[in-house]
């Protein structure tokens, strides 16, 4: 049996964080939008779906995970960790109303990398007391990619991660290429932006350009710091 525990910080060493979302994709599938994301380079792919069967989420992450074994990267399939292991995924996101963390990890064992959305620092502790591998960091700004997001928190609250924790992370949340430079200047090295991404025509030049926006962004901070 597999286990992902023993190096849990590999799976965030990436620089983008790649999100599915069919509604937005221009009318594109997700597993088309998943095979323009890996031909980009992209190496961790999530799956998240809300309004399909559990059968069509089967269906897809199967397929899904079969893409991303091939090109060598990561795959999270969100909010069910039932899914996640029935597809042998790399691991599971899970949010602030889902199954608690002690209960995925009584289903799960380590065999799946375990992601928690937080909101706040209060949050972000109880996630990395309760054992959580990763956590995601926001929304830093407005977004309309999920019903019933909670207001944004803005980039306080990434600093309070980036001083205050020693635990992987990946900024999130109404993230767009005019405001990522300041994201990453911030503190974030892993940053997921949904819609710009599957909303665009050409999805490899747009994950082109937000490397370049990325890494320009880290560059600068480099030279500032020294």
């Amino acid at each position: 049996m597999k286990s992902f525990r023993n190096s849990p910080k590999d799976i965030l060493n990436t620089d983008l964080y790649c999100i599915t979302a069919e509604t937005h994709s221009n009318g594109r599938d997700n597993i088309q939008v998943v095979e323009e994301m890996l031909r980009a380079g992209i190496r961790l792919i999530q799956y998240r779906e809300k309004e399909k069967t559990m059968a069509e989420k089967y269906r897809q992450c199967r397929r899904i995970r079969e893409l991303t074994r091939r090109a060598g990267a990561f795959f999270i399939v969100n909010d069910h960790v039932d899914l996640a292991l029935a597809v042998d995924a790399d691991g599971v996101h899970i949010g602030q109303e889902d199954l608690p963390i002690e209960a995925v990890r009584e289903i799960a064992g380590d065999r799946l990398i375990v992601g928690v959305s937080t909101h706040s620092l209060p949050q972000a502790r109880d996630a990395v007391k309760k054992g959580a591998d990763y956590i995601g960091v926001g929304p830093l700004y407005q977004t309309f990619t999920k019903k019933d997001v909670c207001a944004p928190v803005g980039l306080d609250y990434l600093n309070d991660v980036v001083t205050h924790l020693d635990i992987p992370f990946v900024a999130i949340g109404g993230i767009k290429a005019h405001n990522l430079a300041d994201v990453v200047r911030h503190g974030a090295a892993c940053v997921s932006l949904v819609t710009e991404i599957v909303a665009a025509d050409d999805i490899g030049a747009r994950i082109r350009d937000l490397k370049a926006i990325m890494c320009n962004a880290t560059q600068s901070s480099t030279r500032i710091d020294s």
